[in-house]
């Protein structure tokens, strides 16, 4: 293999560990800190906060005597509290037995049920506190689009002649007032014309004008790794025909590659500063994608996402309308977890939709390449899922932990040691079992 097509792929391969390695690092950092503070406040003692496995590349301890570190291997961490033999917090008995009563307290298996309780669940806790707290920053920062929308910059497309300009807010398209908050049936009633009539506020006067289809085929992002991205489709780039068919609104070409039922399409492309329409053949792919009921339901696609024909205004939102919203992202990420596994569980759905380190790997360094806002709007969604994940009724896990303490509340004593070695070993067992799942999926999916 020549030198020139090795360092390309060399490049990508750094870029893809480095943005693994800082997205773990800092979900991992939140989940383990979420544990060592509430542990902390709790009377229960930090030995040793870890990011990362293995041999120590920096340590320092602080004034409690908790040594802070990070090892050699970035894919995890762990808070080491007194009276734990090792990083999965599995009780050392010798320690525990030559410790006087008082300092008992202050070890994980020593401390109150609400103590062990709390620290337990503070690791996801965390995560969620952390992923709404990055919403509604990146809300604050970013902003939200004007509602009704008002017009920032036109984008470029094959249609002349119209009179909508920049800076026009729009009141109404075709003489239906334009919605309080987006509803699917009212962009799918306007007519499929490349057209329409707009009511916009211009200077402070309403006036009618012309403008461009509200949801043309334009292409908003091509997905990577998909049929689009090896097609060379590209962002801004407005689908003419499909099929030999002429398409003026997105919803038609969703309309006509369902219809080609996996066969190859045929797409005629109008791309900015070309002189002639393009020609591409893409093959679709079959995918579950949720549904607004927390289903899914199979499509063909091509990996393309719709645009409208210009982009929106943005404004700052009140901290309260930031806090919602981003309480209802962080929700809805939890909600759709849930009903992916449990569809991944059942067979409903494609085994390939869970993907493992190499996926979540893949995915880092993708949004690391479309930007700073990307990137941490994932950092986000990961931290979400992890929280999820880790609230899991399974032994190892900390949802594992919070059932046996659950046990311990109802009957009055701790799940007897013997059953409860067993019950973790299933559990590890359950979770480099999903590990592999994953790993497998990465590579053969």
């Amino acid at each position: 293999m020549e030198l020139a097509t090795l360092l390309p792929q060399a490049g990508n391969t750094i870029l893809t560990l480095i943005s693994f390695v800082i997205a773990l690092s800092i979900i991992v950092g939140v989940h383990e800190y979420g544990h060592y503070i509430v542990g902390r406040w709790s009377g229960i003692k930090a030995e040793t906060f870890s990011i990362g496995f293995g041999p120590v590349l920096y340590s320092r301890y602080d004034k409690r005597g908790t040594k802070w570190q990070i090892a050699a291997v970035p894919f995890g961490g762990y808070v080491k509290f007194l009276g734990d033999a090792n990083a999965a917090s599995g009780e050392d008995g010798e320690a525990m037995a030559a410790m006087p009563e008082s300092e008992l307290r202050h070890t994980m298996h020593g401390a109150p049920l609400w103590a062990r309780a709390a620290t337990v669940a503070a690791g996801p806790v965390f995560n969620f506190i952390f992923s709404i707290a990055v919403f509604i920053g990146l809300l604050l920062a970013v902003g939200m689009a004007v509602n009704p929308p008002k017009i920032s910059e036109l984008y470029p497309l094959p249609l002349e002649g119209y009179s909508l300009q920049e800076g026009d807010q729009i009141i109404a398209i075709e003489g239906a007032t334009f919605p309080d908050a987006p509803e699917r049936a009212y962009f799918d009633a306007l007519p499929a014309t490349a057209e329409l009539d707009y009511r916009v506020m211009r200077d402070g006067v309403e006036i009618d004008v012309t403008g461009p289809q509200y949801s043309p085929a334009r292409i908003a992002m091509v997905q990577p790794r998909s049929a689009g991205e090896e097609a060379g489709l590209l962002e801004g780039d407005v689908i003419l025909q499909a099929n030999g068919e002429k398409v003026e609104r997105f919803k038609e070409l969703i309309e006509i590659v369902g219809k080609a039922d996996g066969t190859p399409i045929s797409l005629s492309v109008w791309r900015d500063g070309e002189a002639s329409p393009l020609a591409f053949t893409i093959e679709p792919r079959l995918s579950d994608l949720p549904t607004a009921d927390n289903g899914f339901e199979k499509r063909w696609l091509i990996g393309v996402s719709s645009s409208t024909f210009f982009e929106p205004e943005l404004e700052t939102p009140s901290l309260g309308t930031a806090f919602s919203v981003a309480v209802e992202r962080t929700f809805g990420i939890a909600t759709r977890s849930l009903s992916g596994l449990y569809h991944i569980a059942t067979g409903k759905i494609d085994r390939c939709n869970m993907s493992g380190a190499i996926g979540i790997a893949r995915a880092s360094k993708d949004q690391a390449e479309r930007g700073l806002v990307e990137f941490i709007s994932f950092l986000a969604l990961l931290s979400t899922a992890v929280g999820f994940l880790n609230l899991l009724p399974i032994p190892m896990l900390d949802g594992g932990h919070l059932v046996f303490y659950g046990y311990e509340a109802i009957v009055r004593r701790k799940p007897n040691e013997k059953a409860m070695n067993v019950m973790m070993a299933v559990g590890l067992f359950i979770v480099l079992s999903v590990m592999v799942f994953g790993l497998s999926n990465d590579i053969f999916c």
